[in-house]
Order: C-alpha cells, then sequence, then structure tokens
C-alpha cells in the first residue's frame, strides 16, 4: 500500500493560535492556582479536547460562578451578549476567537449598521454562525435582524425571493462562514441574484480552507481511496468529505487510527487529508496503522 499525504495538513493559523494560548494559559495557571474554562469547545476536535482536559481545561457554557479563573473564548467566537456576560464577572478573559471569524463579526455588524440585509451562508447551528448572528443582533435596530442564514442554493433563493415581495430595493450582501466551499457559495450568490442583481458578494472563506480543498482534489486524483483525518463535528472537515464524495471514490472521516475501515487497507494507493483542526499526531497515527497493518 502507498499512502499519499496531502500537500496541506495539520492545524490552520487559527485553531493553532487557540490551542496556543490555551496551553500557554494552564503553564500560568500552574503558578497562581486558578482554574482554567473554555467558553464552550476551544476547537472541534475529540483528541485535542480530550489533551486540553488532560492539562485541567474544563469548558463551559456559561460565564463561571467565580472570578478566580481564566475563561477562553473558543476558536469559533461568541455573541457580544456571551463576552459582555463573561467579562462583567471579573475573571480574567482571554480572547481566542480566530482572527477571520473576528474579521467575519465586525463585517457583519459593519454592514447591517450601513443598511444592507445581510445573506449569510452557512449553518444556522454552527458555532461561528450562532456569534455572528450575535453581532446582527447587536446592528440591529430595536432588536430587529436583517439578516437571514442560507445553507443552500434553494434556501438563498427562497429567502431572496421573500425579501424582494417584501421589499426589492433594498441593498444586499452575502457573508460566508469561514469553512465553506466556494462552490457552495458561488450557487448561494447566484441564487440570490436573480432578485438582487447589485448583490455584494464579500469573500469571508478562509485562505487555510480554501487551500486544503484544492489539495483534497488534487489527491483525489492520484489515489483510489481518500481517508480524512478530523473530528465528524468540524465543518470543514465535513466538508472535505463530502468534495471527497463528489468524486465516486471510497472516503471516510477518522477521528483516530483504529476507527480506519477494513476494506481500506485492500486498496493499493490511499490519499491522507486533514482537517484544519487535525493535530499532526493523529495524522501521524492514521498513517502509521495503515502502514503498519499492511505490513503485517
Amino acid at each position: 500500500m502507498i499512502v499519499k499525504k496531502a500537500r496541506l495538513l495539520g492545524f490552520c493559523m487559527g485553531v493553532r493560535r487557540a490551542v496556543e494560548l490555551a496551553v500557554k494559559e494552564t503553564q500560568q495557571a500552574g503558578e497562581s492556582g486558578f482554574p482554567v474554562y473554555t467558553l464552550g469547545s476551544l476547537i472541534h476536535n475529540p483528541k485535542v479536547l480530550e489533551d486540553l482536559k488532560n492539562r485541567g481545561i474544563k469548558s463551559i457554557d456559561g460565564p463561571p460562578r467565580t472570578p478566580d479563573c481564566c475563561v477562553i473564548i473558543r476558536a469559533h467566537g461568541v455573541t457580544p451578549a456571551a463576552e459582555s456576560e463573561l467579562r462583567g464577572t471579573g475573571c480574567r478573559v482571554i480572547d481566542a476567537t480566530c482572527p477571520k471569524v473576528k474579521a467575519s463579526q465586525l463585517k457583519t455588524q459593519e454592514m447591517l449598521r450601513a443598511g444592507y440585509f445581510l445573506f449569510l451562508a452557512g449553518e444556522a447551528d454552527h458555532s461561528e454562525i450562532e456569534g455572528i448572528m450575535g453581532y446582527a443582533i447587536k446592528a440591529g435596530k430595536e432588536g430587529s435582524i436583517s439578516c437571514a442564514v442560507v445553507s443552500s442554493g434553494k434556501e438563498a433563493e427562497e429567502s431572496a425571493a421573500s425579501l424582494c415581495g417584501k421589499n426589492s430595493g433594498v441593498k444586499t450582501a452575502l457573508l460566508a462562514q469561514t469553512t465553506i466551499s466556494e462552490e457552495e457559495y458561488q450557487s448561494i450568490g447566484e441564487k440570490i441574484k436573480k432578485y438582487f442583481p447589485n448583490l455584494e458578494i464579500i469573500d469571508t472563506i478562509c485562505r487555510a480552507t480554501k487551500e486544503r480543498q484544492v489539495a483534497l482534489r488534487e489527491l483525489l486524483c492520484e489515489t483510489d481511496a481518500v481517508i480524512i483525518a478530523g473530528g465528524k463535528e468540524s465543518a470543514n472537515t465535513r466538508r472535505l468529505l463530502a468534495i471527497a464524495k463528489e468524486s465516486g471514490k471510497p472516503c471516510a472521516i477518522i477521528e483516530k487510527a483504529e476507527e480506519v475501515p477494513k476494506d481500506f487497507f485492500n486498496y493499493k494507493t490511499i490519499g491522507l487529508c486533514s482537517g484544519a483542526s487535525t493535530p499532526d499526531s493523529a495524522i501521524d497515527d492514521i498513517e502509521n496503522a495503515l502502514v503498519k497493518t499492511h505490513l503485517a
């Protein structure tokens, strides 16, 4: 068996920054004795979360009960209301929001205050979108929200048609969840433009996401099957899986080496790529499992 790895693997910038901030904080906490928490899951990878837990970092869903602690805001960001409540407790706050996500949050606020209706391409229940929607609420007038989340071309067209029937002259803009694929984003934009030809499309897709998707497509041309190393809760990892499925080749998301499907060991060439929150150690474990099992 030959294992071919994608040319881009491991943590993206935002994930690496968040993990490094968390690890650094545990080192400082050892001196102060204060507990360290993350507000929500720091990133979407179980192996990394388990490592952080072993370092003493716990995840909480709301503000801590005591100010004598440190709370790290997750890489996907939170709503302004959640951050304000957190800072109001007086605890030490570390903002590990990915700079790309933070830029999307602030751009959402800017566009809405400028009078735009904003279409937000992404998953409504994803933590990044939930955080961005919080900025939309903050920017709205008297609690109104001039923003709609659309996860597909069909949803985008339905939402645009509804808006056009109510206010055909409104200024519109489109902003994406940072992990969406360019193909999805383009499709959504085209559907909205049927009703709003002057739609402003803002490029908020993370470069790391784009590059991983391109690297996967290159890998699909050279392999019989593909394994995507990463967390099943990770949006960018699930999108890699969707791209792989479109090729018609066997593919699977694997969080740890023992999850590799048995039939994958029968292929001559296996491709190995990863989501943006997958640590190098997880990728190495999967590669070693493929090679060792084949040799055995």
